[in-house]
């Protein structure tokens, strides 16, 4: 499925792996619509980005304010992909330095967000895929973001493996359960990337974490990850896969 004047609908669209993906889409000739917060800086990424992208603020957990940011991209010519980057982490653990039980309300946070919003993006992407036609013998695919935590988590990030590692238990099911409708589910699962969270590290914390990359050695770039989701939307017969995308780190327990 060549994107070539097709619409993709990315959330996190304004910053990070999110416009990264959103500039590699516009690359291929498709048309981007940037799903990301109200409050964000959307509407001016959009306009810098040039008449193929436009913004949708929405909030991927709320159902009916994320629906309606999708079908500003469905009545682009029809919604025939999604790529889906919204997330965020809260440090927790199971207890605390004295002992007691972890904060369920910054674990329900980090699930919400990350897993229910998945499964929204999922949900109501896949919706609108399956009212159009087949292009090549397929609507339209969604690409959701796990982590590498999703397999080696580590100490303070009990809630953001729990829901990284729900994303990838998704993936093959959401791949078999919508292949009638002609519509593919895969996942990225990013290691250590330089999104503009990173960036605010001084110099030497950098290093110390690119020297945890064994080949090659440094932080992912966020057009790598832009790359692989855009080759992932065109590739017809990838399905139902979670691809890491880490240089072969394999995370320390801190």
């Amino acid at each position: 499925m060549e994107l070539k004047g097709l619409s993709v609908a990315v959330t996190g669209g304004a910053s990070g792996l999110g416009l990264a993906t959103a500039r590699r889409v516009l690359a291929t000739g498709g048309n981007v619509t940037l799903i990301d917060l109200p409050g964000s800086n959307g509407e001016e990424i959009a306009k810098e980005l040039g008449d193929g992208a436009v913004f949708a603020p929405g909030d991927v957990t709320d159902s009916e304010q994320f629906a309606a940011a999708l079908d500003v991209a469905h009545e682009r010519g029809g919604l025939r992909g999604v790529v889906h980057c919204a997330g965020a982490g809260r440090k927790m653990r199971v207890l605390d330095k004295e002992g007691k039980a972890g904060s369920l309300e910054d674990f329900e946070f980090v699930i919400r967000l990350n897993l229910i919003g998945s499964f929204n993006a999922l949900r109501l992407g896949a919706e609108r895929m399956a009212e159009l036609d087949l292009i090549e013998d397929e609507r339209g695919a969604v690409v959701m973001t796990a982590s590498v935590a999703a397999f080696e988590g580590q100490i303070g990030q009990i809630n953001y493996s729990a829901s990284k590692a729900g994303i990838v238990g998704m993936t093959i099911v959401a791949a078999r359960d919508l292949a009638s409708k002609g519509i593919r589910v895969n996942t990225i699962a990013p290691g250590i990337m330089d999104t503009p969270l990173l960036a605010r590290l001084r110099d030497d914390v950098r290093k110390s974490l690119e020297a945890t990359v064994p080949n090659p050695s440094r932080l992912g770039r966020p057009d790598e990850f832009g790359r692989l989701a855009t080759d992932i939307l065109e590739n017809g017969y990838l399905n139902g896969e979670t691809i890491r995308l880490d240089g072969a780190i394999r995370m320390a327990p801190r």
